[in-house]
Parts: C-alpha cells; sequence; structure tokens
C-alpha cells in the first residue's frame, strides 16, 4: 500500500485541485478560497510533486512569451509604410480632384456645401449659423466639431482659396491614412496579426478609401477615424472594467457624437455588449457604465445648452433629421434623394427657408414626410428596401439616368456586392472561432439603419467600411491557409477543459 494513502496533506491538496478547478487552458483557473490561495500553475506542479515520476505528463502551456523589441520594432516599420503609402497615395489623387472646391458657382458652394458655409460664417465672427446662401441666422443644420475645424483652416489660409483648399485635403487625407492604425489593431486582437496587416494595406489601397476624401469636405472621414478607435476600445472594454478605460471611451463617444450623430446608432450597443461580457465574468460592469455615461453627456452637453438658449427648445444634435427624411420619400423613386424638395436647388423651398427661418422649416418637411409614409405605407417600405440593397450592392437602378449623379457602373457593383458576400462568410467565421462576432454585427445591422429609413448617398457606408474590410480579409485569409484558423489569438473561444483524459481520472478514484 503505497504511504501516501496515509498522508492527509496529500489528500487535502488532492481535494482543493479536484473539486474547484474549472478549466486549465494555459492556466488554472480555480474558484473559492483556492483561487485566493493558489497560484496559477499551482495545479500541475502539485499534481508533478506528487504522482509517481513514470506517471508524469508534460504539461501543454500556451505560449505566452512577450514580443522581443525586434519584433515590436519591425511591427512599427510596417505600420509605419503603411500609413506612409496610404497618404502618399491619397495626397497624389488630391492633386488631380482640388480643382473641384475651387468651382466659384453660387459663391463657392461646392468647397464643403453646409460645412464650407457654416465654417465661413465662424471665420468671419458670425457664430455658428448661415449655413445655405446667405446670411440667416443661427443654425443647428451640423454638429460642431468638423466646421470648428474648417473654420480654423479658413482663418489661417484664407476662406474659400487654394491653400485652404490644398489643407483641408491635406487633413482628409492624414484622417484617411491614419484609420489604418485602428484598423490594424481591432484586426489583430480579433484574428491574428497577419488578417490585421492585411486589413490595414486593404484600407490603404481602397479606391473608396482613397477617393471620396479628397472629393469632398465633409465630416464622414473623421468619423471614419472615431468610430474605428471607438470600435477598437469597446473590444479592450469586453476584457476592463477600469474606471478610466470606460471614461475615455466615454469622452470619444462624445466627441465622435458631435462629430457625426449617426455613429450613435452602434456606439451604445456596442458599450451594453462590453458590459453584457463584463456582467458573464462577474466582473463589476455598473460603476464602469454610470462613469462612461456621465463622460458622455460631460462632453456634448455644451451643444445641446448652445441650441436650448438659441432656438428655445431641445435639440437632439442637429435638426436636419425631418429634412433628410423628406428628401428621401417624396414618391420620385427614381433617385435615392431629390434635391429639388428641399432649398439647394428649389427657389420655392429656399424662400420657404428664409421666410419662416431652419426650425419651423425643418418641423414642416417632418410633417410632409410622416403624410407621405402615411399615405404611402408599401411604397415606404420597397423604397427603405432598395436603399439597403444599394447600401451593400450598389445597385439602384440599371438605366443611367435613374440616380441623380451617381450612373451604375457594372464594375462597382460587382465590387461591393463581393465585399458584401466576403463579409458575411467572415463574420460567420468570426461567430464560430472568437468571441467578438458580436460587436461586427452590432456594426454591420445597426449602423445603415438610419439611412435605410430616410435618404442616403453614396459614401454614408464610409464610417463602417473599416469593419466589412476586416470581416472580408478574415474570410480571404482563413481560406488561403486554412491551417492558420486554429491559430487565433487566446481572446478567442476555447472549448471547457476535459479532465477525462488527465493522470488522476484515468487511474480511479484516491482514498
Amino acid at each position: 500500500m503505497s504511504p501516501l494513502r496515509w498522508n492527509p496533506f496529500f489528500h487535502a491538496r488532492r481535494r482543493i485541485v479536484e473539486g474547484t478547478a474549472k478549466r486549465y487552458d494555459g492556466g488554472t483557473l480555480l474558484s473559492g478560497a483556492a483561487s485566493k490561495l493558489c497560484p496559477p500553475d499551482w495545479k500541475l506542479q502539485q499534481l508533478s510533486s506528487i504522482m509517481p515520476n513514470d506517471k508524469r505528463e508534460p504539461a501543454v502551456r500556451q505560449n505566452t512569451s512577450a514580443p522581443t523589441q525586434t519584433d515590436k520594432r519591425e511591427l512599427r516599420r510596417k505600420l509605419f509604410w503603411m500609413v506612409a503609402i496610404a497618404l502618399l497615395l491619397r495626397v497624389v489623387v488630391m492633386l488631380y480632384v482640388y480643382p473641384m472646391q475651387l468651382d466659384p458657382a453660387r459663391d463657392h458652394w461646392p468647397f464643403g456645401y453646409e460645412t464650407g458655409r457654416i465654417a465661413r460664417a465662424i471665420a468671419t465672427g458670425h457664430g455658428f449659423a448661415d449655413p445655405l446662401f446667405t446670411h440667416t441666422g443661427p443654425t443647428a443644420w451640423m454638429t460642431p466639431v468638423y466646421p470648428y475645424i474648417v473654420a480654423g483652416v479658413f482663418k489661417v489660409f484664407g476662406i474659400f482659396t487654394t491653400a485652404s483648399a490644398f489643407a483641408i485635403l491635406s487633413l482628409n487625407a492624414v484622417t484617411s491614412a491614419l484609420t489604418c492604425l485602428p484598423i490594424f489593431f481591432f484586426a489583430r486582437r480579433s484574428f491574428d496579426e497577419r488578417t490585421g496587416l492585411w486589413v490595414g494595406w486593404f484600407w490603404a489601397f481602397s479606391p473608396y478609401a482613397i477617393y471620396w476624401p479628397e472629393q469632398r469636405v465633409w465630416d464622414t472621414w473623421l468619423a471614419a477615424l472615431l468610430l474605428a478607435v471607438l470600435f477598437c476600445m469597446a473590444m479592450r472594454l469586453a476584457e476592463s472594467n477600469r474606471a478610466r478605460d470606460w471614461i475615455g471611451f466615454g469622452v470619444l463617444s462624445g466627441v465622435a457624437a458631435l462629430t457625426d450623430p449617426v455613429v450613435l446608432s452602434v456606439l451604445p450597443i456596442l458599450a451594453l455588449w462590453a458590459l453584457w461580457r463584463l456582467h458573464k465574468q462577474r466582473r463589476r460592469w455598473l460603476t464602469p457604465a454610470i462613469g462612461c455615461v456621465l463622460a458622455t453627456v460631460l462632453v456634448v452637453s455644451p451643444w445641446f445648452i448652445r441650441d436650448a438658449l438659441v432656438f428655445g427648445k431641445f435639440i437632439p444634435f442637429r435638426d436636419n433629421f425631418n429634412l433628410a427624411l423628406r428628401v428621401g420619400n417624396i414618391g420620385d423613386t427614381r433617385h435615392m434623394l431629390t434635391l429639388q424638395a428641399g432649398p439647394w436647388l428649389n427657389d420655392a423651398e429656399w424662400n420657404e427657408f428664409q421666410k419662416y427661418g431652419e426650425i419651423a422649416y425643418m418641423a414642416e418637411k417632418g410633417r410632409a414626410a410622416r403624410a407621405y409614409i402615411s399615405a404611402h405605407r408599401r411604397e415606404y417600405v420597397a423604397n427603405c428596401v432598395r436603399r439597403m440593397i444599394f447600401v451593400w450592392t450598389r445597385f439602384w437602378y440599371l438605366d443611367p439616368h435613374d440616380l441623380l449623379g451617381f450612373p451604375p457602373e457594372p464594375a462597382e457593383i460587382f465590387l461591393f456586392t463581393g465585399l458584401t458576400v466576403l463579409a458575411l462568410m467572415g463574420l460567420r467565421d468570426v461567430f464560430h472561432r472568437t468571441s467578438y462576432g458580436a460587436a461586427y454585427a452590432i456594426v454591420l445591422i445597426f449602423f445603415p439603419v438610419t439611412y435605410y429609413l430616410t435618404s442616403l448617398e453614396p459614401w454614408y457606408r464610409y464610417p463602417m467600411d473599416p469593419m466589412v474590410l476586416a470581416l472580408a480579409a478574415c474570410a480571404v485569409t482563413s481560406r488561403l491557409a486554412p491551417a492558420r484558423k486554429k491559430n487565433l489569438r487566446a481572446d478567442t473561444k476555447r472549448p471547457p477543459l476535459q479532465t477525462a483524459g488527465l493522470w488522476w481520472d484515468r487511474h480511479g478514484p484516491w482514498g
């Protein structure tokens, strides 16, 4: 009889190991008192010490060695060249398209459109006002971040000048190029470093990521960078309950909302997803949630207070939702939106805007849109479906005259449809192999909903393109190298440890 049977310390150690160990996947997770008393590798050390030498099995452990300094320098070099080449491509395109901003038609209206007019009003001392063709007073047509950036450029380089065009478009180019970085980091966290580099280079060479920021002075490009950063942060928050991390997320969410409020269609849901992950891990989540909400409210409150004081009513971020709803739902199904239903191309509408003022005009457009929708429910649903199809395939009508300003291109339809198919394949892979599938699904499902319901233009989906490209790259890389599918990061899902094959289970009950 083995002397170990009469050793009480042997049985005490065995009960802790056998009764409280839940899972071993590169480290031991213990519950109860054992988790407080035992180091992560305690189980294997103790079992090795009490097993006969011929019965011991080597421990199979996760390779957790930190990257060397050489690896880090090599990665920084790759990321530097990725951003540098992306920036060079955008600057080259800028040199060809910048004259579009200098068209003097309608008093330089193409130079930023409403953004340019509000920026001019700020730069000339009229405040946040005059979004259209003449002085019409204070406005809530847009949120403040991007117009103030453009106004700062106007202050330095002049209003509607060539130098201003170069400066603003260069800023857009830098913004678009820097988006490579958060794309790489959230793709690496979701999949692996190889896929992260693929996605970053996809973005660097993406024709639409190159062209649109240089074609139009608009807030969408900055919103895309902020959303990519916040998406990366949300993945980290799913594993962190530190208050400062959540407060930082809240502050940046407020800045993003004051840049383009459409990001709020996904940011609160991403935050709830991260909180749910913390709750499942039985970690503190209420205090981080409160800190995040308070930080966001603190950032956006000055703008809300300004609108309430100026217009005498609560305005959620901006007041042009009713107009966007109207121009997309007027009965003209040939076009994605009918600009003649607004003050841009219709003198009667422009006169009405000047006569009644911005707030009353927007309210009237909302009543007209809701009346149309109530009377034409089937047409409205059909238009929503068509807008959804356009977002994912670029298909509206085959007749070139039926897409105002943007004739259909078969190559473009093929490209976007193929990208959508790859993204859906990648989303399936993410759900099967990582714990981040829900985060990607939140963006793909909820971000475009506002545009399905109101109206859209071809570049409106741009802020979610980084996530679409990440999923498409996952589908491509996982099929080019099937063996790499099993080499995802340590934060991917793993099945619980099956203990039936361990030494103490194979040799029957002890004691």
